[in-house]
């Protein structure tokens, strides 16, 4: 993978992060740096997955913010689980 598919793959995933955090409603308490890093996450596994099923750019991108979404939601309620425990 050249530089430039890894930069733009960073920029997706940081897009899909956010667009994954506003597809889950109420409050998030996870910090901003670990949505982005999760997006990332999420963008390289959503696209996989939605590359085995259908190799459509507009269902990429939907499987993606299903899979930051999923991954935000499950983060936060162990990120918050153990805010809670330490205060």
């Amino acid at each position: 993978m050249e530089i430039t598919g890894i930069i733009s793959a960073l920029i997706v995933g940081l897009i899909v992060g956010a667009l994954g955090r506003l597809v889950i409603p109420g409050k998030q308490h996870l910090p901003i740096w670990l949505t982005l890093l999760l997006g990332i996450v999420a963008a390289v596994l959503g696209g996989w997955i939605a590359a085995l099923i259908w190799d459509a750019f507009l269902f990429v991108l939907l499987v993606q913010v299903l899979v930051a979404a999923g991954i935000i939601y499950l983060a936060d309620g162990m990120y918050a689980k153990n805010a809670r425990g330490t205060a």
